[in-house]
């Protein structure tokens, strides 16, 4: 904080007309200390920062600030305006004014000191000691902590405590003789029975909470000191956790799992908002925690004592892990994992969107449409081949961000927003070469792996704030390039062809065999990372598009569907091996299942695992191999009944679907009948089929 404010930059007889006139004035002491470039782009960044949200507080406080490339070094104004002014406040105007600038890549350094300075600006005796003092000096200390306000109102009340303490030394013997004999007098009293232990204190009230506010320097860290604050002040326990924009510290997982209610004091979204799902939870804007987390606190514990909870976390892969990766106490596996799902989340929508505009395009204008010419130049309106070409050409664009975006959200996985440039730099490079898919992979891990080792680095504190914006994108993306150029993307993209030959030629037995594991890997863990590989590695083949490809991606999104299908049928047929509530999962499951939704199994997995799971397997393994014995072909990217005209002998592709969801759902029947055990239902009772209590025979 000693290089952030002076005497300087203090002045305690602002005297503006406006909230813009105040800024300007104490931004022209940032300027004249060359702590500001240019005066004009500044105020417009502060501008555009209070039009994002009022920067006034009750109390009369105003805390303008932004980041701004304009900004050297992290620097604190203050000024104090007798007549007040207007930033939007409830309770009317501030004349305490603090502006804050900070550079456009200011690091956790930076963020700490002006966090702590926010927390402060809570406390009553903090401000009232800056209204007081006369010289600038002095408010310098305060602001930097050399100097703490003083409490008159404390030291007045520790004399009277002091004299008392001495009082038994100053009394008369008569008087203390006085006070032993009553003791004596009372002291058959205390022989009474001896009590038990006292009764152990009523567990508090636990809340966690998340704060966060689009710069993350100023109302982030004040609203999560003045929740901590109400919740000392009403017996409850308050943990926040603050998601400034530089990142954030995770909650305790044991410490949200205890929590009796959640508060999301937030302009920005929520990082991770599933870990905590299924609580009561109160969502408001950040300026509320600052000037209402009394409330916010009563608000939570009415909704608690309600039972109004929010609805469960999903399933872990149906989330993006991108801010789960690479978690402390992971194994390298399981993080290598988590980066690569990183980029393959983020690729999915490209992947769907394109893929099925292209397939669109096929449908409607027939193979030849890839010649087209561009629709910029040749579009007729009335023409059905224009719409299709169109459609084509939009697809084909989307698709060429596959690569990209894959190894930009690996990189991004490893090391959060600087990973960004130099991943897709990267996978730009990979397309360039023709690396493709399993050059951006590569990509993005060596993307990712730079960032973090420039990172480790000792830097010089004057270059710090320019890290994050501009010296790691510019190093890692060159240091990315030239690998990608040189080193390794030559071997890579021999590679990528010699795979994109194999499965051009694939026939007989080799195409059999290798459909038969894509359908066990399908259905292995029902849409977590293993069919998620399964997936990526057919969606891969679509880049660089050929018979063999489109075959893995038909037997890929066949088997896919064969979970949710096979488990609708069983209960179907022998309901009486299952639960009221699996029977009314199966109704669901036939839609799942119809629409390629694999995770529509995964009800049925969890509460019987060794008998679903490789029963489905079974059935997907056949379906794979069936597809490519039928030589099926599929352009679009998902699975599912809507893209059956994109399909390839589409009667046999069904068969093959057919097939597998039979063998599936044969074998979840024989295997749940050989069972010694009846199904129960959740109250006890043995599973009925139509109301009927019906045991099910061993």
């Amino acid at each position: 904080m000693s290089e952030m404010i002076t005497a300087d930059l203090v002045d305690l007889d602002l005297a503006p007309q406006s909230k813009e006139e105040a800024v300007r004035s104490l931004a022209e002491r940032m300027v004249s200390l060359g702590r500001v470039t240019d005066l004009e782009g500044f105020l417009a960044d502060v501008a555009a920062r209070e039009a994002q949200m009022p920067t006034g507080l009750d109390g009369g406080i105003g805390i303008p600030h932004c980041r701004s490339t304009h900004v050297t070094e992290p620097t604190l104004a203050f000024g104090r305006a007798a007549q007040g002014v207007d930033f939007g406040a409830p309770d009317g105007p501030a004349d305490l004014i603090f502006l804050i600038a900070a550079p456009a890549g200011a690091d956790d350094a930076h963020l700490t000191i002006l966090s702590s300075l926010a927390r402060r600006l809570m406390d009553a005796e903090f401000t009232a000691a800056l209204r007081a003092t006369a010289e600038a000096g002095r408010a310098v200390a305060l602001i930097r902590g050399d100097e703490e306000p003083e409490e008159p109102q404390a030291q007045e009340a520790q004399e009277p405590q002091a004299q008392e303490a001495q009082e038994p030394q100053a009394q008369e013997p008569e008087a203390q003789e006085a006070r032993v004999h009553a003791s004596e007098v009372q002291e058959p009293e205390a022989q009474g029975p001896v009590p038990g232990p006292e009764p152990e204190p009523a567990r508090p009230f636990r809340i966690v909470a998340v704060a966060s506010c689009p710069t993350g320097i100023a109302h982030t860290y004040m609203a999560a000191e003045s929740l901590e604050q109400a919740g000392r002040d009403a017996g409850v326990e308050v943990s926040v956790e603050t998601q400034g924009s530089a990142g954030f510290d995770r909650l305790d997982p044991a410490l949200i799992a205890a929590a009796d209610g959640v508060i999301f004091a937030h302009d920005i979204a929520v990082r991770e908002k599933e870990r905590f799902a299924g609580k009561p939870t109160v969502d408001v804007g950040v300026k509320a925690g600052v000037n209402r987390a009394a409330e916010l606190i009563d608000e939570v514990r009415t909704k608690a004592e309600r039972g109004e909870t929010t609805a469960p976390a999903a399933a872990a892969s149906s989330g993006t892990p991108v801010d789960r990766a690479g978690e402390p106490g992971e194994g390298y596996g399981t993080k290598l994992r988590k980066w690569l799902m990183s980029g393959v989340s983020y690729m999915v929508p490209f992947v769907a969107a394109g893929g099925l505009l292209i397939a669109l395009g096929f449908a409607i204008g027939g193979w030849e449409i890839n010649e087209a010419p561009s629709v910029a130049e040749h579009f007729a309106w009335g023409q059905v081949d224009s719409w299709a070409a169109l459609m084509f050409q939009i697809g084909e664009l989307a698709f060429g961000f596959l690569v990209p975006v894959l190894a930009g959200y690996i990189a991004y996985g490893m090391a959060d927003r600087p990973g960004l440039v130099p991943g897709f730099v990267g996978g730009a490079v990979a397309l360039t070469i023709n690396a493709g898919f399993l050059g951006g992979l590569a990509a993005g891990l060596l993307a990712g792996g730079t960032v973090l080792a420039i990172r480790r680095l000792k830097i010089p504190s004057v270059l710090r704030g320019m890290m994050p914006v501009v010296v790691i994108p510019l190093v890692a993306s060159a240091v990315v390039g030239f690998l990608m150029f040189l080193v390794v993307g030559k071997p890579i993209a021999e590679l990528q062809k010699a795979l994109t030959d194999w499965l051009s030629g694939l026939s007989g037995a080799n195409a059999i065999l290798l459909g038969m594991i894509l359908g066990l890997m399908m259905c292995f863990d029902l849409g977590g990372p293993v069919n998620k590989v399964a997936y990526t590695f057919a969606v891969g083949g679509l880049a660089s598009p050929n018979e063999g490809s489109l075959k893995v991606m038909a037997a890929v999104m066949a088997a896919g569907m064969v979970p949710p299908l096979a488990m609708a049928l069983a209960t179907a047929v022998r309901g009486r091996l299952f639960t009221k509530a699996e029977r009314e999962n199966g109704k669901a499951a036939w839609v799942l299942g119809a629409s390629f939704i694999s995770e529509g199994a995964i009800p049925f997995a969890a509460a019987d695992p060794l008998r679903v799971l490789p029963s489905v397997m079974v059935g997907g393994a056949v379906t794979g191999a069936l597809s490519m014995t039928f030589e099926a072909t599929l352009r679009a990217p998902h699975g599912g009944m809507f893209v059956v005209p994109l399909i390839g002998h589409p009667f046999l592709y069904l068969l093959a679907i057919l097939i597998g969801t039979v063998i599936s759902a044969a074998l979840v029947i024989l295997l749940k009948s050989a069972r010694k055990a009846p199904v129960l239902e959740p109250n006890g009772e043995p599973a009925a089929e139509t109301g009927h209590k019906v045991a099910v025979a061993a």
